[in-house]
């Protein structure tokens, strides 16, 4: 799958909640699946920065394509890096790179969060990112 399938794959999934409560109760649920990180990633410097919870990114490089894995302590969190992860996860430096990630606004978590877990998720992008353009000539 394309990152814009998968994308529109989760708008699609948003669309069946009304209202914001089921949609943040559909998040936390989806950070439930998250696949647990190596212990020896939960270390500070796999901290990402900028994000009001602890947020630890572990990163893999494989046949040129990066592997995400994330753990976080706030639930909510939890959720916003699964989104991520499923978008971002397995693909090459250069298609993170190009990923404008559209479907955050267009399933509304964006205008949702408050003004310090919208810098978190921003954080979240940028990590990921800055981790594509370091594997991008490997």
């Amino acid at each position: 799958m394309t990152i814009e399938e998968v994308e529109n794959q989760i708008v699609e999934e948003f669309s069946y909640f009304e209202d914001w409560t089921d949609k943040y109760n559909y998040i936390i649920e989806l950070g439930k699946s998250l696949p647990k990180i190596d212990e020896e990633y939960r270390q500070d410097k796999y901290l990402i920065s900028g994000c009001q919870s602890n947020v630890w990114l572990q990163t893999d490089f494989k046949d040129g394509k990066l592997y995400f894995k994330a753990d976080s302590d706030a639930i909510i969190t939890k959720g916003m890096i699964y989104l991520l992860i499923r978008v971002l996860s397995e693909r090459t430096p250069q298609e993170i790179l190009d990923a404008n990630l559209d479907f955050l606004d267009a399933i509304g978590l964006k205008s949702h969060l408050s003004p310090t877990r919208s810098n978190g998720l921003l954080s979240m992008i940028k990590q990921m990112k800055v981790y594509a353009l370091a594997y991008q000539n490997k």
